[in-house]
Parts: structure tokens; C-alpha cells; sequence
């Protein structure tokens, strides 16, 4: 328990230290462009609150050490996030590094993790596909994949004031109450530091926005989710593997649908920004045109609600039916009907009133 209250105090402290001292580092940390497609904020404001997440975990994790000097995989797993994580955060310093190289890094980070834990994806569980892990190195690539993969789909779902921080509390609660049935402490740890450290971040971040996540946050965020998510399957074989997938259902769809639309409909690089995330559709079909005013609770700050309540939609039946492949399979494939369902109702301007402000 000392280690999580340290975790959330330091990240709470240090976060506050880098708001207050953002005229000192503001040229490099702010957050100055107005007026990209993704942009919602109107002053510049520090986009460097990774700091403030990496610096509660590592000191959380030292709380951990004293009174479990033998506990390794902890440090293993700040280690291998060590490149994701400087990546993110140069990127959000000097605003100059490419999609492709976040990518290179966060999967150099990602072969980290299976190389130093040895604990890649060794399964699907669906008959027949899984003979391939039977070829050496197919559960290593797969596993660096997924991690690359779902590190930038956080990235990718941060566009208002704590959405993939809030996100990524629940499904970090999600697991850890997993990791508590199963009796699994290394689990329920791992999941509650870096929650702890999120909501030191994630009290200055909404609803106001005095920091952002920036690009070294939501990366870590993602890669340590993720990489819970491969350990807990691989820990656990009564563990679906399509627990991995439902329990990060909404930013891997947000994703793929990205990347869908970018690629076929506009024809351009997957990579380059656009203004028609979910997310972003919801804000400026859904709340802006009814709530002009910037108080405490503007359109910006209602935006990441609607995205909270669209991630546990997912994560519920996930940690309902841990147990049963059938069921998170059938789960998987209602949640992606669905989100193409609402994307196309908000889209043609038929949102469904039940989700419409007064």
C-alpha cells in the first residue's frame, strides 16, 4: 500500500512542479499549435505530463524494492519501457519525430520485454491458427506487435483532457481485479502503481487541461497495459486470450478504424493527423454545437466521459467472462459492430438522442 500512496503522491507532487514552473520550460514543453487538426486547447500549455507518470512509477516501484528486494520483474518492466518512453517524451520536447521512428523505438522496447521476461503471446485460443506458435520466434514477433501496436493506439485516443489517462486507470482496475481472483500479487501490483501514478496526473489534467499526457505519457501508458496484458494470459492459462484483446477493445478498434479510414477512404498515410476521430466527432457533432462557454466543465472536458463509458463497454464483458473464449469472441464482434454503428450515425448526423445533451 506504501508503495501505490508514494506512486500517486509523487506523481501528484511532480506534476505540479512542472505547471508551476512551465514559464521556465515552456518554450520546449508547451504545447503551441492551435490549430492543427487535433487541437482543442487555446494557450499553450505543457504536454510533458509522461514526466510525471514515469517519475511516480519509478518511485513507487523503489517503495516496492525496500520491503521486496527480490521482486525483479518490476524493474524489468521499467526497463524495457525505458525506449518508449524517451521516444514519446523527445517528441514531446522538440515536436520533430516521425510516426515511423515512435514506432521503432516502442518495438525495440516491446523485444525488451519478451527477451528479458520471456513471456510472449503463446496462444489464441482458436483451433488450428495456434498451431503457428509451434514455429520458433512467430509468439516473439506476435507479442512485439501487439505492444508496438497498442502503445501507439493510446497515443492515437489522447485528444481531450483525460481520456486515455481515465481509459487506462479502468483498464488497469479491470486487470488488477483479474489478478486478484486469480490470487495473482505480482498482477494486482503492477496494475495499481501505475494507476496510482495516472490519477496523481490525471487530477491536474481534468477538467481543466493544465497539462497534457503528451506523446511520452499516453506511450507508456499503452506499453505497460499492454505488456500487463501479455503476462497475465501468459501467467494464467485459464486466461482467454481474447481477455488481452476485449479488456484494450476500444483504443485497438479506434485504431484500426484509423488507420482503415486514412489508408481507403482518404488515401493518404496512416500516420498524418486528421480531425475525424471518434472522439473528435463526438466533441464537434455532439457537444460544441450546444456548449460554447469554456467554465470548468466546457465541451472539451465532456468530450472524454462519452469515451470512458465507450471503453467500459468493452472492458465489462471482459472481466465477466475472463474464463470463456466463445463469449469475448461474440463480445469482440457485438463492440466492433457497434462502434462502426455510432461512428456512421454520428458521421451522417443521425446521432442517436440518447446521447445528445439536452
Amino acid at each position: 500500500m506504501s508503495s501505490i500512496l508514494a506512486a500517486f503522491f509523487s506523481s501528484f507532487i511532480a506534476t505540479l512542479l512542472i505547471i508551476r514552473s512551465k514559464h521556465l520550460h515552456a518554450r520546449f514543453s508547451a504545447d503551441s499549435d492551435l490549430l492543427g487538426p487535433q487541437k482543442f486547447h487555446t494557450t499553450a500549455v505543457p504536454r510533458i505530463g509522461g514526466i510525471s507518470i514515469a517519475v511516480g512509477l519509478f518511485i513507487g516501484i523503489l517503495f516496492k524494492l525496500k520491503n521486496s528486494p527480490d521482486s525483479s520483474i518490476p524493474i524489468v518492466l521499467c526497463l524495457s519501457a525505458i525506449p518508449t518512453f524517451a521516444i514519446g517524451l523527445t517528441e514531446d520536447l522538440t515536436k520533430k519525430i516521425s510516426v515511423r521512428h515512435r514506432l521503432l523505438f516502442t518495438a525495440i522496447a516491446s523485444g525488451l520485454f519478451v527477451y528479458l521476461l520471456q513471456a510472449p503471446i503463446s496462444r489464441l485460443d482458436i483451433p488450428y491458427l495456434d498451431m503457428i506458435f509451434v514455429i520458433p520466434g512467430v509468439g516473439a514477433l506476435l507479442t512485439i506487435f501487439a505492444i508496438t501496436g497498442l502503445a501507439n493506439a493510446y497515443n492515437i485516443i489522447d485528444g481531450f483532457n483525460g481520456l486515455a489517462s481515465m481509459v487506462g486507470i479502468i483498464t488497469l482496475l479491470a486487470i488488477a481485479y483479474v489478478g486478484l481472483v486469480l490470487a495473482d500479487p505480482l498482477i494486482i501490483y503492477l496494475s495499481l502503481i501505475l494507476a496510482s501514478a495516472i490519477l496523481g496526473f490525471f487530477i491536474w489534467n481534468y477538467p481543466l487541461g493544465l497539462i497534457f499526457l503528451g506523446d511520452g505519457g499516453a506511450y507508456l501508458i499503452g506499453f505497460w497495459i499492454a505488456c500487463l496484458s501479455v503476462l497475465l494470459t501468459y501467467r494464467h492459462q485459464e486466461v482467454s486470450a481474447w481477455f488481452a484483446l476485449l479488456i484494450n477493445g476500444y483504443p485497438i478498434v479506434e485504431t484500426l478504424f484509423t488507420i482503415y479510414r486514412r489508408k481507403m477512404h482518404q488515401d493518404k498515410n496512416p500516420g498524418l493527423p486528421d480531425g475525424i476521430h471518434f472522439h473528435t466527432l463526438i466533441y464537434r457533432r455532439i457537444l460544441a454545437p450546444h456548449h460554447q462557454s469554456q467554465n470548468l466543465f466546457s465541451a472539451n472536458a465532456k468530450t472524454a466521459p462519452y469515451l470512458w463509458v465507450l471503453a467500459a463497454i468493452s472492458i465489462t464483458p471482459a472481466v465477466l467472462w475472463w474464463q470463456s473464449t466463445p463469449i469475448l469472441m461474440g463480445s469482440s464482434l457485438i463492440f466492433l459492430i457497434f462502434y462502426v454503428w455510432l461512428y456512421k450515425r454520428i458521421v451522417q448526423f443521425k446521432t442517436p438522442k440518447c446521447i445528445c445533451p439536452e
